[in-house]
């Protein structure tokens, strides 16, 4: 059998193409699976013509019996919908089944889509014993040298805002992972790594292979719960030890949290991490109002720690319109979901990223405050050299503010809730 793995065309910037966030783990796993049948696998990135998918050495036409699509987030729908509709005019007498995320959470919506023979819901029990087959990614200019790791699959808290436990909704951990360790550097992607009750156990073990040099760092695209650092804060301690790097936190909930979560931080502070390396997961366009995150946007930068803001869209959505450079291509509001029971707003969605986007470069810098005409360089070198010079000896943001009137600098200060004035041509 012939079967070919498709991932559409989502809307990725190049660099990310083979980006540890978003690397098609599940279709490599499916591939592995596959081969092992002894089936023939081709993965194909995109929408390509019949001669882009059959060039072989010998010219001959690659015709799939099978061909399995990868569905991403449920906004993502009509890029899938573009990839079933081409592949289905390519290969009429092929199979097309689709599977992922979106699959998963709409299976009914995603039936109704015209070419497609079935949907598979959730994770795929037999392909899941495979290690990923990372030789069928092509057109690889930047060879993948890092492998991507589950240690355990769901997740036991059931936040109304995710929809983790509606795809896995048993919670499986593995005791330990050393021997499914072959390159040096690891990307967890658990749904909620710390939940694990034998972490600690795999904590040790990435520990001693990086004290042997077997591998340089690790890392987790969901983040650590830090309610279960708070609970058993020597996990940060090894977490540090075995090498992971921009540790992740949420904040997802009021500013009444901000006592706990500057616990958080102060653990993985005290094991030896930088704040600014520290993240803040904070979901916004959702139940807490503008003003609120706002004030949390401050803590963060009073606690010196950079924010991963991540944008509400209900996980029924079915297409997101947003453009970031909406101001330059006259988006409006309608275009894509804003939660008005909490009183969001266009401006406010784009704002609170424009002002979480200013401070993390704060932050990451040391900058008291933030200048667009600094940033763009809009003035000489020498020159901006000479005002952050000038700056760094005045103690009070009085005097910041007068000196910098008076070179006609614009500036913002991150300790300030920003009034609502997101400019044309500003990116947000």
């Amino acid at each position: 059998m012939k079967i070919l793995l498709i991932e559409p065309s989502f809307p990725l910037p190049p660099k990310s193409k083979n980006h540890k966030d978003f690397l098609p783990i599940g279709l490599l796993k499916l591939g592995a699976m596959h081969r092992a049948k002894g089936n023939q696998v081709k993965l194909i990135r995109g929408e390509k013509t019949k001669q882009e998918i059959s060039v072989t050495g010998e010219g001959r036409w690659y015709v799939p019996d099978k061909i399995m699509i990868t569905s991403l987030f449920t906004y993502w729908k009509p890029h899938l919908v573009n990839s079933v509709k081409h592949y289905r005019e390519l290969y009429p007498n092929a199979e097309i089944l689709v599977g992922g995320i979106y699959a998963s959470l709409m299976p009914d919506d995603c039936r109704n889509i015209n070419g497609v023979d079935k949907v598979f819901e959730g994770v795929h029990p037999i392909a899941e014993e495979y290690p990923p087959a990372y030789d069928l990614i092509e057109e690889n200019p930047h060879p993948v040298d890092y492998q991507i790791i589950h240690s355990s699959r769901g997740c036991p808290r059931q936040c109304d805002f995710c929809g983790t436990y509606h795809i896995e909704p048993k919670f499986i951990p593995k005791k330990s992972i050393k021997d499914e360790i072959i390159k040096k550097k690891i990307v967890f992607y658990d749904n909620n790594l710390l939940m694990n009750p034998h972490f600690e156990k795999i904590l040790d073990e990435l520990i001693e292979l990086k004290n042997k040099k077997k591998t340089l760092w690790c890392e987790s695209q969901s983040g650590f719960d830090g309610r279960v650092l708070l609970e058993e804060p020597v996990l940060a301690e090894k977490i540090k030890k075995a090498g992971f790097r921009s540790p992740r936190i949420a904040w997802d909930w009021g500013l009444k949290q901000s006592s706990k979560i500057k616990r958080q931080i102060d653990l993985l502070v005290d094991a030896g991490y930088n704040s600014k390396q520290i993240f803040i997961f904070m979901i916004y366009n959702w139940s807490i109002e503008f003003e609120e995150m706002e004030k949390k946007r401050i803590k963060c930068f009073e606690w010196g720690v950079q924010i991963s803001d991540c944008r509400y869209r209900p996980l029924n959505k079915t297409e997101d319109n947003y453009d970031p450079m909406a101001y330059r291509n006259g988006q409006t509001g309608k275009d894509y979901y804003i939660h008005k029971e909490t009183k969001w707003t266009d401006a406010k969605v784009r704002q609170f990223r424009k002002n979480v986007r200013r401070q993390n470069i704060c932050i990451r810098h040391g900058f008291s405050f933030h200048s667009k005409v600094l940033e763009r360089m809009e003035l000489p070198k020498e020159k901006i050299t000479e005002i952050m010079k000038n700056i760094n000896q005045m103690k009070t943001k009085r005097e910041k503010r007068k000196y910098l009137d008076g070179e006609n600098v614009s500036y913002w200060f991150p300790d300030e809730i920003a009034y609502l004035k997101i400019s044309e041509g500003d990116d947000a």
